[in-house]
């Protein structure tokens, strides 16, 4: 069972406003694998590039085999992008870069 206590709020640019609980642990080694692997400047990475990328920089323990860190990348990207921390680039495939 989970509590308040290990959640961390997650923000989506998507839906200004609007905040979610998420698994702390998970969100921040997820963070830090992200920011590790997201370069400072353009062109950045695509989505698929940041899934693969992050994968070998994450804990064993907390990611076993990497399992679900597709959906923790991108609810970091997100999160991380509302905050004005990473930017999303206008092109396509969309990619992202560090602020």
């Amino acid at each position: 069972m989970s509590t308040k206590a290990n959640k961390i709020a997650v923000e989506n640019v998507n839906v200004p406003g609007k905040t979610g609980n998420v698994d702390a642990a998970k969100y921040e080694a997820m963070k830090k694998a992200f920011l590790k692997i997201l370069p400072n400047v353009s062109p950045g990475l695509s989505q698929k590039e940041i899934q693969e990328q992050v994968k070998a920089h994450l804990p064993e323990s907390v990611f076993p085999q990497g399992a679900t860190s597709g959906w923790w990348a991108k609810t970091v990207q997100l999160d991380l992008e509302a905050k004005g921390i990473v930017t999303r680039e206008t092109c396509k495939p969309l990619r992202w870069h560090k602020s």
